[in-house]
């Protein structure tokens, strides 16, 4: 029985005008079945009598009843005080420096285990199932090609609008062409994707590995001893890499027909005219330095969405959250690593 309902609550003044140091006892004579309401109830009675200096006689309890009551308190301590928090900033600076390091271990020891399994895959030992594989690269690639082609077509139509503005002052229309090409291959194309990929597929991965978190499935895998990174890392890890470069090179020829679209609608400019000069204009070290930093991408997008999904919490709500922060550390991070590549870039005048 619950105590709110058929078990009342033990009246506050139900012993007053019994002297301190009676003993008192219980009549449950007729009581049949009980549960913790009963409990409940004795301990309403215990506090009331501690605080009354009345002792209690437990012998005609049940021996279950009994042992609970003798192990609840018959005085509740009152709350201490929250405790004071300190401006410490070296604390917060050491804390932060260490978790930093170990997260950093633990992104390296990852990602150095993704590149055992990826080259044991190469070598036909990979111990993955290729049909995760198979369906990772079918998420990740043909399914991601509408929204991909979208926005690349409306961000080269953006460039030739912007650059067409500007040109006509010049009577140099023909170089928009050099304007969308250069721009799109050699950063926007690569960024844009990896920016999309981050928030649509790495969002789904830290959501699916705290899912799994949640029902306990790592922890199966664990106990069972099949490797984490071998049957859950590796394929989505991969299935990015191999998928990314091939949508940066379809996100160039979207964009490059995007702003051939407004040359040729806005500009003097034929479709011809403006095939030729892109052609001219964009060299093919352009398209492998935008596919090494794709490539980039991707390693980075996988291993930090797959580590913030391994290191989610176990509830409906920790989901949520994991795959928020996929989503803003894979497009922070893609916009700090697009910056380090133009550093290397100026550096070594490429």
């Amino acid at each position: 029985m619950a105590q709110s309902g058929r078990v009342p609550p033990f009246p506050p003044d139900a012993l007053r005008g019994i002297a301190k140091g009676d003993l008192l006892a219980f009549d449950i004579s007729g009581v049949g079945q009980w549960d913790s309401g009963l409990v409940a109830f004795l301990w309403d009675a215990k506090r009331t009598a501690t605080a009354a200096g009345i002792g209690i006689a437990g012998d005609t309890l049940p021996p279950s009843a009994r042992t609970l009551l003798g192990l609840l308190p018959g005085r509740v301590a009152p709350p201490g005080p929250p405790p004071r928090r300190r401006f410490e900033p070296l604390a917060w600076l050491g804390g932060a420096t260490i978790d930093l390091l170990a997260e950093t271990g633990t992104l390296s020891t990852l990602l150095g285990g993704t590149a055992k399994g990826g080259f044991l895959a190469l070598i036909g030992r990979a111990r993955m199932r290729p049909v995760d594989l198979l369906d990772n690269i079918r998420d990740a690639g043909p399914a991601a090609l509408t929204i991909i082609g979208v926005v690349n077509f409306l961000l080269g139509a953006i460039f030739a609008f912007v650059g067409a503005v500007q040109l006509q002052r010049f009577a140099a229309d023909i170089y928009v062409a050099n304007l969308v090409g250069l721009a799109l291959v050699r950063e926007m194309s690569a960024v844009i994707t990896a920016i999309v990929m981050a928030g649509r597929t790495g969002g789904a991965y830290a959501a699916r590995i705290a899912t799994m978190q949640g029902n306990e499935e790592i922890d199966a895998l664990q106990v069972i001893g099949i490797p984490t990174e071998d049957y859950i890392l590796l394929p989505s890890i991969l299935a990015l890499v191999l998928t990314m470069p091939l949508l940066y090179l379809y996100g160039c020829l979207i964009g490059m027909i995007g702003g051939g679209v407004v040359a040729v609608s806005m500009l003097n400019v034929t479709a011809a005219g403006y095939i030729q000069q892109i052609l001219g204009a964009v060299p093919f070290s352009q398209f492998l330095f935008g596919f090494g930093k794709t490539v980039a991408f991707a390693i980075f997008i996988g291993v930090t969405s797959c580590r913030i999904g391994l290191k989610a919490g176990r509830s409906a709500a920790d989901v949520g959250t994991a795959a928020t922060r996929a989503v803003v550390t894979g497009i922070v991070g893609v916009i700090a690593l697009d910056s380090l590549f133009a550093v290397i870039a100026t550096i070594f005048d490429f």
